[in-house]
């Protein structure tokens, strides 16, 4: 089929397309012919799949959280046994959460092709990973029209203006997030009913986020009378495991370390940016419980770890190559400044009850900068040297 695809073709025009399906299924034929290089079957795509297959257990546990929150929706009552009727809730879950992945990979790709065929150069593989990104940190009840359109404008104006993979600089898939929080905040922000399947809840049933829940302590009313019975209710270890609501695939810390320690072995991410992001926000939340005042600030600095998108962020947000600093000190820096600032934000500002997502933008915004003066630090240390010599 190649000649077909190749250079005076008939279908030269669509070779973009078929050189992303094949490069994606085989090795790359081209081969370098001089110079000292290491040949291998490594190549971006085969990166960007690594790290799909360290999500892939926070999307086998987030489908099947999604459809036991569906049913406890529908029952109107959240005692029922996270574990019983386990094969009816992964399907029910799944039933809500491949549409999400479908709509994504759909939208994405079919813009990243059509740059692909304008500018004529194929698929960017980065779209891999963001397209699995996108759902897992969505609501499990967010419309389908809503993924689409947040993944077109993350497409569009958060990449492919800048030139595509590798050139743009801020994450994808939470630009696509920004987009819909900014634009529809009442669906993303987690102060209602956060499940599928709300529609059948009973009246007064509250199905907010562990988040949402805390932050109705700076209101009027909140849902809980005081700190222990929000702890009570939402338990460090069941925030550890994942048995609370939450976007799909951010609610369980376990899944989460799971790929990071296949990021980790694989050497595709970074150890520096994960454990400054989270000694960044523990330090954090240390500092807040020091001034104490509020169910807020008194809140334990492990617990912020564990509920939100904390861990998520920290993982597979942060740690994004392309929009993070690359220099050594400047991943540490941009690492737990992240970390600081998303706890900073969560707790100091209740409009947004999650401050990792705005957290991981701006230190992408601060990257380049971050790198900029560390390594003019590098130099100037270097010339103190010679002139010592």
């Amino acid at each position: 089929m190649e000649p077909k695809f190749a250079k005076g073709g008939k279908l030269e025009k669509w070779h973009p397309v078929f050189e992303s399906f094949t490069t994606l299924a085989f090795t790359p034929a081209n081969v370098t012919q001089k110079g000292a290089h290491i040949r291998d079957g490594v190549d971006l795509k085969r990166t960007m799949i690594t790290v799909i297959l360290a999500m892939v257990p926070c999307l086998l546990f987030g489908i099947y959280n999604t459809g036991h929150w569906e049913m406890v929706a529908a029952a109107g009552d959240r005692s029922l046994d996270f574990w019983a009727d386990g094969g009816a809730k992964f399907m029910a879950g799944l039933w809500v959460v491949l549409p999400l992945i479908v709509v994504s990979y759909g939208v994405g790709l079919t813009i990243e092709f059509i740059f692909g065929i304008m500018r004529g150069h194929s698929l960017h593989e980065g779209f891999l990973v963001s397209g699995m990104l996108i759902p897992l940190v969505m609501p499990a009840d967010v419309p389908l029209w809503m993924v689409g359109v947040a993944t077109a404008f993350a497409v569009i104006i958060g990449k492919e203006i800048f030139g595509g993979t590798g050139m743009n600089i801020l994450n994808v898939a939470l630009t696509a997030r920004a987009f819909l929080f900014f634009a529809y905040p009442t669906s993303m922000s987690g102060d209602k009913v956060w499940m599928a399947g709300n529609e059948a809840a009973v009246d007064g049933f509250t199905g907010s986020t562990a988040l949402g829940d805390l932050a109705t302590f700076m209101s009027d009313k909140p849902v809980f009378e005081n700190l222990d019975a929000y702890t009570n209710n939402y338990s460090l270890m069941d925030s550890v495991w994942g048995m609370i609501p939450g976007s799909v695939g951010e609610t369980s810390v376990v899944a989460i370390l799971i790929g990071a320690l296949l990021l980790l072995f694989t050497g595709v991410g970074s150890l520096r940016i994960m454990a400054s992001f989270f000694i960044g926000g523990y330090v954090m939340g240390l500092i807040l419980n020091a001034f104490g005042g509020n169910e807020f600030l008194d809140l334990p600095a492990h617990f912020h770890l564990a509920i939100g998108g904390f861990a998520f962020g920290a993982v597979f947000m942060a740690t994004d190559p392309v929009t993070a600093s690359q220099t050594a000190t400047g991943k540490i820096i941009y690492g737990f400044l992240g970390g600081v600032i998303a706890i900073l934000i969560r707790v100091l500002n209740p409009a947004y009850p999650e401050g990792v997502m705005l957290a991981i933008l701006f230190m992408n915004v601060m990257a380049p900068i971050i790198d900029h003066y560390v390594v003019q630090g590098n130099i100037k240390r270097r010339l103190k040297r010679v002139k010592t010599a």
